[in-house]
């Protein structure tokens, strides 16, 4: 069954939701002069568990429905919402929603609804949901199986806590161009933290793996075993630390997770809304030189089993493979239909909300940097001296001006182009058009995030995916507790 007519099945018609109510919504929405509206239905069932102390201590079961209407004029919007996909809330909502067009004279006008056009869209996972795929008892398992293998893994470990996440989601939007598009997503989270004791030193770590797949793919090869096994060995990594050196030096960044410094330094500034307003470094940068010659920079939202991914954004718009840097030239902006439509570009799939209650801005899906020539080993043996940073804890980003500081959760001392110990407390310090800029060597081994990832942006926390092959920025300001002479 498609996405279309699974939503309409499982979550309109038994609101009494039909085509005709649709078009009946759609025609009261455009009976005042609009640019462009929508309504957006959405469902999301939820329910997680977290084990600490080797039992069960918490669990929650959620669930969010609701519909958002958009009416847009000019750069004006007006937003109503209702929390019940009811069919007088729902007229009610357009109704709000459409008063920002009173007085109001705008090109474009429709007052007449078209019949509405399902999109054609590449169906990315499956539609079943991810909490019935194990039962309870079996989820319960999991964790405690996980939590047994953490503890038997190193006599130092001295506690462990599991957290096991499972979505079920829904939407359907449509447009008073008369475009009408769903999509059906099954999410799936599994994280374990360990401390680990030894002596009077203390020290962390953490590991997880999810995606929009279902809970079997925990068990496919154990790999919800060898999260356990990877947290338990990040914590020992950081009991073997040593103080991070401090200064200007050469950083080789690991694949997968470290694509974050990219997300955060470079990704935000090419969403379309910032470029409007012209508050992005990047907003009259287009067709220019923003990065080396070697970085090409990609948002994609049609990889298949992503947590970023989406058949369609939440205006329907088709997701896309967008190139938002080439050679290190800026090529494109990433656009909801609103920035689009008011910078005179097409939309590329980037309409995101939080939930039905917020209203759509642009937004990454999946931004990752595309591989270059090199092994990883070449990378790290040029280095004289300097870190290799595999993993990040988290940081700050100016997104005007593209400055950051970057917490190293895992990281290494390279000296003569040997790793030569696991440092603590490196940070790194820079801005994002300059790092790009310093992009010196590039490995071929493309690795996206664990599929853990949240971006937050104007209130709002939408799931996004990151990658990057092993990467090496020429110079850096590392912080750390040794300074260097």
């Amino acid at each position: 069954m498609d996405n279309l007519s699974y939503v309409k099945e499982h979550l309109l018609h038994p609101a009494g939701i039909d085509d005709a109510f649709l078009m009946q919504s759609l025609a009261l929405l455009q009976e005042r002069k609009l640019d462009f509206g929508d309504i957006f239905f959405e469902h999301e069932v939820s329910e997680s568990f977290r084990l600490s102390e080797g039992i069960i201590k918490h669990g929650n079961y959620n669930i969010l429905a609701g519909v958002g209407v958009r009416a847009q004029v000019g750069d004006k919007t007006g937003f109503a919402f209702a929390d019940a996909i009811d069919q007088g809330a729902i007229l009610d909502a357009c109704k709000a929603a459409r008063s920002i067009s009173r007085g109001q004279q705008c090109a474009g006008v429709n007052v007449t609804p078209v019949p509405l056009k399902a999109l054609a869209v590449k169906p990315l996972y499956v539609q079943d949901n991810p909490l019935e795929s194990l039962t309870r008892n079996d989820k319960i398992a999991l964790m405690q199986k996980a939590n047994e293998v953490a503890r038997a893994a190193d006599p130092r470990v001295d506690q462990v806590e599991i957290s096991l996440g499972q979505v079920h989601h829904q939407m359907l939007v449509l447009n008073t161009d008369g475009t009408i598009g769903a999509d059906v997503k099954p999410i799936v989270q599994f994280n374990v933290s360990v401390v680990m004791k030894n002596g009077e030193r203390t020290e962390s770590g953490s590991s997880a793996m999810g995606g929009s797949y279902l809970l079997d793919e925990l068990l496919r090869d154990d790999a919800y075993l060898k999260v356990a096994l990877d947290a338990v060995r990040m914590a020992s990594v950081n009991l073997e630390s040593i103080k991070a050196p401090a200064g200007t030096m050469p950083v080789v960044l690991g694949a997968g997770w470290p694509a974050v410094l990219i997300h955060e330094a470079v990704g935000h500034g090419l969403e379309g809304d910032c470029n409007y307003l012209k508050t992005s470094a990047y907003h009259d940068k287009m067709g220019q030189q923003v990065a080396s010659p070697l970085c090409t920079i990609v948002d994609d939202g049609t990889i298949e089993r992503r947590r970023g991914s989406q058949s369609c954004d939440d205006e329907g718009t088709p997701s896309q493979h967008n190139v938002l840097i080439e050679q290190g030239i800026l090529k494109s902006y990433m656009h909801d239909r609103r920035s689009a439509r008011l910078m005179g570009m097409k939309p590329t799939g980037n309409g995101r909300r939080q939930s039905y209650s917020d209203m759509t801005i642009p937004r990454m899906t999946n931004t990752y940097l595309m591989p270059g020539e090199y092994h990883k080993e070449e990378l790290i043996a040029s280095l004289e001296r300097g870190i290799y940073a595999v993993n990040f804890a988290g940081g700050q980003v100016d997104p005007t001006s593209g400055r950051f500081v970057f917490s190293a959760s895992e990281a290494y001392l390279v000296e003569h182009g040997k790793i030569v110990a696991p440092i603590k407390g490196a940070t790194l310090i820079g801005s994002g058009a300059e790092t790009m800029n310093k992009v010196c060597m590039i490995a071929n081994d493309l690795e996206f995030d664990r599929g853990i990832g949240w971006c937050g942006k104007a209130g709002q926390s939408v799931r996004v995916g990151i990658g990057q092959p092993t990467v090496k920025i020429s110079s850096i300001t590392v912080g750390g507790s040794q300074t260097e002479e």
